[in-house]
This record gives structure tokens, C-alpha cells and sequence, in this order.
């Protein structure tokens, strides 16, 4: 069904024809090893694929876009739930943003769902800069990288901030007080400390503009809910993370 309407959509010129005539394969399966706990539903993986009509037929088929949904570690948060009702409030989109928005408008039809973006807040992102600066990566680890819009300004003006990752996680190790805890009081005196330091070599007050993306070695996430996975042994940690965000915003 969701391939006869993509291609209802290439009708009406909704669908990006990449190479020629196009056909697309829809594919579904489960990915039951995407989940943080027995309790966890079992993700759902859609995949996309593109064969021109002008190639032979042998031809491999090309992966175009895939999307997953998956509720990781969210059971505690969906007590209200009705029996056997699956919840999987979180969608992963990677591809053109044309096929994101067909498949989206499909499952909304089919399903009486909504799909919308997910929003980030910078309190956070705070939060994910604390929680991935403390996990253990490689020495080789790109720098830990905050970036802040100024707001009210007649042109667009962002300001990038990058930390040594080992400094970022000594630091974040001098504020934490239990291992394996974290308080929005550490959080605040983690992000304090930046905010000192920034604001001691470059006389910028960076508490007074917006704090928009955060890079780390564990993920990259956006204000926008644009998600870069890093390393794939903290995957499941930052997914469950998501899985909350996702909840709340649908409660």
C-alpha cells in the first residue's frame, strides 16, 4: 500500500525521480535487538529502494531512504497505556526529505497518527552535553562543540564553541558528584564553567544567547531533531534519551 502511494505521488510530482523512470520497493521488518529492555517493543525498520527502469533487471537495487520506529526504555513512562496497544513514538529518518514527508503523510492516513519533528530544547541539550562529555571515547574523539545563536540581530549570527574533549570530561568529572547520577545543579555548574571560561577570554556573555547544537564523540543533536550517531555502544543510551523526549512532547 505505501508503495502504490509514493507512486501516486510521482504522479503528481511529489516523488524526487533520481534516475530516470523510477520504480520504488518498499520494504518492512522488524528489528527486534533495537530496544533497551525485554518490555520494549520491537522497532520497525521501513526501507525505500530505487531500480531505473533503464537498467537491466538484474540490476541491485539502490537504498534510498529508510526509517525506523522504536520505543527504547519508554515502559515506565507508558503505564496508561491500554492492553496490547503498541506505542512506537519515536521515528528515525534518514534520505530526502521528499520521501520523509510521503512516507509521513501515508502513515498518518493509514494510522490516525501525527508525525512532527522533534523539538530539542537547549535546557536539552544541556543536558545531552553533560551526559556525553562524561561517557569514556577514544583519545582520537573530535572536540566537544556547542553552538549558540544570538538572538535579535538584523543578520543571523551563531557561535561555535569547542572543548578539548578530555578537558570537557575532567571538567564534567570535577562536577559530578556520583558516578552514574546525573542533577540539573551539575548540569547547571558544568555549563556555568563554560559559560566562565568563554566569557573570560572573549568578553561574550554566552548565557544570553541560544544554545542550539551540541557535538560530542557519543552524538550531534540539533535544536531541529537533527540526530548524528557517533558511537554505536552508546546508540541504545541515546535512543532512550529520545524515547522520553518523544513522550513528553506527545503528552
Amino acid at each position: 500500500m505505501l508503495g502504490v502511494f509514493i507512486a501516486a505521488e510521482k504522479q503528481k510530482g511529489l516523488a524526487v525521480d533520481v534516475d530516470g523512470e523510477l520504480g520504488v520497493r518498499v520494504a518492512m521488518s522488524g528489528l527486534p535487538e533495537l530496544r533497551g529492555s525485554e518490555q520494549d517493543p520491537a522497532a520497525v525498520l521501513v526501507q525505500l529502494f530505487l531500480r531505473s527502469s533503464l537498467s537491466p533487471k538484474s540490476s541491485e537495487e539502490k537504498l534510498i531512504w529508510s526509517g525506523w520506529f522504536c520505543c527504547v526504555a519508554g515502559d515506565d513512562l507508558l503505564e496508561d497505556l491500554p492492553e496490547n496497544f503498541t506505542c512506537l513514538p519515536l521515528f528515525l529518518v534518514n534520505g530526502a526529505e521528499s520521501y520523509t514527508a510521503i512516507v509521513g503523510s501515508w502513515f498518518q492516513k493509514t494510522f490516525d497518527c501525527c508525525f512532527r519533528r522533534l523539538a530539542i530544547s537547549p535546557l536539552n541539550l544541556t543536558w545531552m552535553a553533560a551526559m556525553w562529555t562524561g561517557c569514556k571515547v577514544d583519545k582520537n574523539t573530535a572536540a566537544t562543540e556547542l553552538l549558540f545563536s544570538v538572538p535579535h540581530l538584523p543578520q543571523p549570527l551563531d557561535i561555535s564553541y569547542a572543548i578539548h574533549p578530555e578537558d570537557a570530561k575532567a571538567l564534567w568529572d570535577t562536577v559530578q558528584k556520583t558516578p552514574g547520577e546525573i542533577t540539573q545543579e551539575e548540569v547547571d555548574v558544568f555549563m556555568e564553567c563554560l559559560y566562565s571560561h568563554f566569557h573570560r577570554h572573549f568578553k561574550i556573555h554566552l548565557s544570553a544567547t541560544k544554545l542550539v547544537k551540541v557535538s560530542t564523540g557519543i552524538a550531534s543533536a540539533h535544536c531541529d531533531g537533527i540526530i548524528k550517531f557517533l558511537q554505536s555502544q552508546y546508540l541504545i543510551g541515546v535512543l532512550m534519551l529520545l524515547t522520553e523526549l518523544a513522550i513528553s512532547q506527545i503528552q
